[in-house]
């Protein structure tokens, strides 16, 4: 049997998500917080694993509801950002439209679900070009807009003015990609939820120390959030990581020092990254710092010799790796390592 006649020429003509592990002593790639909640562990103690979990997650909702000042029916619970935005594509279709470098998984999924799909680039400063946009918009008359911002893997925020823009001129949703918010200096698109019907927005646990959860959640008017939820899968975040999200929600001093901790370290390392010759770090509102070199593959290599892991990010902008903020020592081994490395150059 020719299995590869039986897939979708959609999913045949893609390449799996690279998410492998590569062996290292300090691990700044994904993007993860460096400080995680153990002792919210202890809120699962009394998990009854016989029992199927709470399919609506009505407690934690209802923290989040009262940490954002929103109703619980504007929210809607995944396993991660990347669930809902395959719920989003299933449930609207496409075609799908986001800038270019970003996030990869708005292509992939849209792609994955047979729905026309179309990138627009950036400008020089890595913000939106409007007038592409509009253009690919008008002609495209697209289901779903995906704009991150701050924005992965540029680290900047998006000209509040160019977004609304994009969601006065769309018929379809405008999906605000707040993953990294809680690290920037902005304020983000929620309290514009009640001017813009179209406009939704998806937040995620993931870069706060809650990575292993996967839990994220999209805001949005409550009537979108029906039509989503019809293509929910019943019981997808499980009770484990409700009760230790609600446990780690609670601890909010903690929570905030963490935040503080990173972007703290992140202004350190991009003041310190800006000194060393041949490294051009680029500014950042979230909790990672892209930065171009001259030989990006020799630079990588030669970081992960020395046991520290970046993201080799060449193919999606030029000549650029990304190095996600740790904790200060690891910072600071980074910072030694890199700058011995560019001294040999």
């Amino acid at each position: 049997m020719n299995i590869k006649r039986l897939v979708k020429k959609e999913v045949s003509a893609l390449k799996a998500y690279n998410a492998k592990e590569v062996p290292c002593r300090i691990k700044l790639d994904a993007n993860e917080s460096p400080y995680g909640f153990s002792g919210a562990l202890q809120a699962a103690g009394g998990i009854r694993t016989n029992r199927y979990p709470d399919p609506e997650a009505k407690v934690l909702k209802k923290v989040i509801a009262g940490e954002l000042h929103i109703k619980p029916e504007s929210i809607l619970q995944g396993n991660g950002s990347d669930e809902l935005i395959y719920y989003l594509v299933a449930a609207f279709g496409g075609p799908v439209i986001y800038p270019v470098p970003t996030f990869s998984m708005y292509g992939i999924i849209s792609q994955a679900l047979g729905e026309k799909k179309t990138a627009a680039p950036l400008d020089n400063e890595f913000d939106l070009d409007t007038d592409m946009m509009l253009s690919v918009i008008k002609k495209e008359r697209p289901k779903l807009v995906f704009l991150s911002s701050p924005n992965n893997p540029t680290g900047n925020c998006f000209s509040s003015e160019k977004i609304l823009k994009i969601i006065e001129a769309s018929q379809g949703l405008v999906v605000v990609d707040e993953a990294y918010q809680p690290f920037s200096s902005e304020k983000g698109f929620l309290p514009l939820l009640k001017d813009y019907k179209n406009l939704v927005i998806m937040r995620t646990l993931s870069k706060i120390g809650l990575a292993a959860l996967r839990l994220g959640f999209l805001i949005a008017d409550a009537e979108i959030i029906e039509e989503v939820n019809k293509v929910r899968l019943p019981f997808n975040v499980n009770a484990l990581s409700q009760a230790v999200a609600i446990a780690a929600l609670k601890e909010k001093k903690q929570l905030k020092y963490f935040i503080k901790k990173i972007a703290s370290e992140r202004e350190r390392m991009y003041q310190e990254m800006g000194r060393i010759p041949g490294i051009r770090p680029f500014p950042s509102e979230a909790n990672f710092i892209l930065f171009r070199v001259e030989n990006p593959d020799s630079i990588y290599a030669s970081l992960l010799k020395k046991g520290i892991l970046v993201r080799n990010l060449k193919d999606a902008v030029r000549g650029c790796l990304r190095v996600t903020v740790g904790t200060p020592e690891d910072n600071s081994a980074f910072l030694k390592a890199l700058e011995g490395i560019s001294s040999k150059r």
